[in-house]
This record gives C-alpha cells, structure tokens and sequence, in this order.
C-alpha cells in the first residue's frame, strides 16, 4: 500500500503532500472528482470561493464517509472579500457552502496590493484562526514584498504560500524566501496547464522510468519538498496521478528538470491581479 506524505506546517499542523486542486470544475464535477480522488487514497481537497464549486465539494466529503479528521480542506478569501469588513462573511460563507464549521486551512487568493487590503485581511484570519473557524492559515500568490509586510505588521508568519510552479516557471527567489521563512510552497497549476508534459527532459525520464510525464513531474515536486495540487476531473487520471507517490527519481534527474526554468509564467502576476 502507497504511504502518504506527510509534511509538517510551521504551525504544528500536519498536511497530505498530494492533493487534488479542483479550479475550472462544476459543483457536479467537483463532487465526482473528489470521491474519485477519496477512492484513490487522496485527503487532501483544494478549493477556493471564486471557484464557485464548494458546495460539490461539500457533497463529497459529506458523501465519502470519512472521518473529518482524516480530510484536510483548504479553501480561500477572493479578492473581492477583502478587507475587516466583508472578510468575516467571506469565510462563513465557504464554511456554509462545505457544510463544515472549520477549514484546516484558509488563504488569501490574491494580493491585490493596488486594493491594499491584504494586511488588513491577514489579521482577520489570525482572528479566524484564533475562533477555531481555520485551524491554519496562509497564503497565496504572495511574493516576498507581501510576505514582510503581513509578518512586519503582524508577527505572525503563513503556514503556506501557494503559487504557481511548474518545471518550466521555478521562481527562486520567492521559493528561497519561503524556505527561510519557515513557509511551506504550495504549487498550483504543477503540470504547467500540461505544457511541461510535452517537454522532451520530462518525456525522456518518464520512457527511462516507464511513467507518465505528469507522474514525473509530481515526483519532482515531491522531491523538491513542496505540496503538489494536481487537477482533474477524470478518475483515471486522478488514480494515475496519485501512483507519482511510487516513484523516485534519481539526483540527476531531479537536476535535470530543476535546469527546466525559462519563466514560462502561465497564470496571472501577482502584482496586477486585481479584484473582478
């Protein structure tokens, strides 16, 4: 049997290392998806306001018959929802939408530092923290400008930073701030939206290792220490994705797809995100 990795937040927590990221899904597909990833041996579920999917995620843990416990939930402020005033109901209303009373961890999605709320809404969820509606907190898409001034003002420093990572967009800087931080990175879009899947260093080492490209890249991320959130609707793949947790790459394989980095930034930049 497949052992999971566990990897420790500064905060004392304990979270699953591979979870399943469900952006761009229906509260339908999210429902079917995240039993497909529970089946699979999965207990760890990304989500987020803006996703509009938390009520089929909701239905899912409902319907698993697991222990909550067993199951480590992350769900998110949306940019919109920043701010002392409106920050409060955004997280009643994910709990609402999960049918749960608590989230095991709560992040900021955005910086919006043109909206300049971010400091102010990170001491809304050490309050949250604090009430017992989060039982952590991070955030995400922060970069190290972000994360001095929420700890400057605070004290109190994420349990993790969740941004966009892949083979092809490694950005060091902030990985090493993270790192020295005591911060946990969390990689979003991991697979590069499946561009990196094409990339000839990572076909060849899923040939030499008889895997798929994306189990290769998830191994590399594994590797590397970071949380991976790998998405899928597809049960199939899902399963396939979770036997990455099998392989080992050698070192210099690891060094070969570390070499990967180009900045092929696929997603928004944290500086000009703004709320929609």
């Amino acid at each position: 049997m497949t052992t999971w990795p566990l990897t420790s937040l500064n905060d004392g927590t304990i979270i699953p290392q591979l979870g399943l990221g469900t952006f761009q899904m229906s509260d339908d597909e999210a429902e079917r998806a995240v039993l497909a990833a529970f089946e699979a041996g999965y207990r760890h579920i990304d989500t987020a306001a803006i996703y509009r999917n938390e009520v089929g995620v909701g239905r899912a843990i409902a319907a698993s018959g697991l222990p909550r416990d067993e199951i480590f939930v992350t769900t998110k402020l949306w940019n919109k929802a920043q701010g002392r005033e409106n920050a409060r109901t955004g997280i009643s209303r994910s709990l609402e939408k999960l049918g749960l009373d608590r989230v095991d961890l709560y992040l900021i999605h955005w910086p919006c530092p043109k909206q300049d709320k971010y400091v102010e809404s990170w001491g809304e969820l050490i309050d949250f923290r604090s009430e017992g509606l989060t039982t952590s907190i991070g955030v995400s898409n922060f970069l190290p400008e972000h994360l001095d001034a929420i700890v400057d003002d605070t004290g109190i420093t994420p349990a993790v930073n969740q941004i966009e990572l892949h083979p092809t967009f490694q950005p060091h800087d902030l990985i090493n701030q993270c790192s020295d931080m005591g911060v946990v990175v969390e990689t979003w879009s991991p697979l590069g939206a499946s561009q990196d899947l094409t990339n000839p260093t990572i076909a060849q080492v899923a040939e030499d290792l008889d895997a798929t490209p994306a189990q290769v890249i998830i191994a590399w991320h594994l590797g590397r220490g970071f949380v991976c959130i790998p998405k899928s609707k597809d049960p199939q793949r899902v399963a396939a994705n979770a036997r990455a947790l099998d392989l080992r790459l050698t070192t210099e394989q690891m060094e070969a797809i570390d070499g990967l980095d180009v900045g092929n930034r696929i997603g928004g930049h944290p500086l000009e995100v703004e709320p929609t």
